[in-house]
């Protein structure tokens, strides 16, 4: 039997992975082997599996799994893994921080470009032959408020200031930024609320901050602002912010997740005017798969050497 560590790759197309690992020089010191996510690994390779890639894997396969040391997940993230019972304690979790750039901020920054500019509208009148003059709104001068100042944020606000945009946000840990004018602590939410002529969440899921959009946070923002969501559905009460758009209370807003995806075809969000619904775009784009090669090779070249590994979850926080 092999003495190697054995290597799950458990993502639907793995070539990525195992050049980047190849051109590392460190392929030939795993047992790599391929899965399907939706299936499951044979019971050797449960049982000597110590590192394991992936968007998710099937129930209660980590139960079966007793050498497995190291998961490498494929999101930022990583609340559906923290919910398995069958993630224990001994097991290091690692995020794919840093593998939305510059993807992310590019489709805010469009979502922003959206509803300032009306292109959507010019568009729908050019299929029916109609010359219709539009006025754009400048966001040069106008704030945006980012609700969680980590790394996506952090090179938001570096674009957006080159737009000449004023910059707040939040972040957890205090401290000055580049590029934003002002940081608050989490708990002074609201004051980034009543700034801002955007809003972006960009706040992990945890139970703090699930719900936390709700009506009174809502009643908080301004009557022109908008609401942009490109971190997870479960931070806004659904019914709450229909409300808010519908009623007046905040202008509108643009979301790229939902608490259930695909956004079930009855949800109300599909027909809210106001309310524009994106199929989650925020992070993907044809290369990322060899970005987050980057970093697995990074932390499987770390794991084989007993080095820390990075983007490790503290899973207090949830993130």
């Amino acid at each position: 039997m092999s003495k190697k560590p054995l290597m799950l790759l458990m993502v639907p197309d793995t070539t990525d992975f195992r050049a980047d690992l190849g051109k590392a020089g460190i392929a030939d010191r795993f047992d790599i082997v391929d899965v399907k996510p939706d299936q499951k690994p044979s019971a050797d390779h449960l049982a000597r599996a110590e590192v394991l890639l992936g968007f998710t894997v099937p129930a209660g396969i980590l139960d079966e799994m007793p050498r497995l040391e190291w998961v490498q997940a494929m999101m930022v993230g990583v609340d559906p893994w923290l919910a398995r019972k069958d993630l224990r304690a001994s097991i290091t979790l690692t995020a794919a921080r840093g593998t939305h750039i510059p993807q992310m901020p590019e489709n805010i920054l469009g979502a922003i470009f959206h509803v300032t500019k009306n292109y959507h509208r010019i568009a729908l009148a050019q299929t029916q032959g109609k010359w219709v003059r539009s006025m754009s709104t400048p966001i040069a001068g106008q704030t945006l408020g980012i609700l969680g100042l980590g790394s996506v944020g952090q090179d938001l606000a570096r674009r957006a200031s080159a737009l000449d945009m004023r910059v707040v946000g939040t972040k957890r840990t205090g401290g000055n930024v580049p590029n934003v004018d002002r940081v608050y602590a989490p708990d002074a939410i609201d004051e980034v609320l009543g700034q801002s002529d955007f809003v972006v969440l960009l706040m992990p899921a945890t139970p703090t901050t699930q719900n936390s959009i709700n009506a009174a946070r809502l009643a908080a923002m301004k009557k022109t602002a908008w609401l942009i969501n490109f971190a997870r559905g479960s931070l806004i009460v659904d019914t709450d912010l229909i409300a808010a758009v519908t009623g007046g209370t905040i202008a509108g807003a643009v979301l790229d997740v939902f608490r259930q995806e695909p956004l079930p075809a009855e949800h109300p969000f599909w027909t809210t005017p106001g309310i524009c619904v994106l199929p989650h775009i925020g992070g993907g784009h044809p290369e990322r798969n060899k970005v987050v090669a980057q970093l697995f090779t990074a932390n499987a070249e770390r794991y084989l050497a007993g080095e820390p590994l990075r983007e490790v979850v503290d899973r207090s926080r949830g993130y």
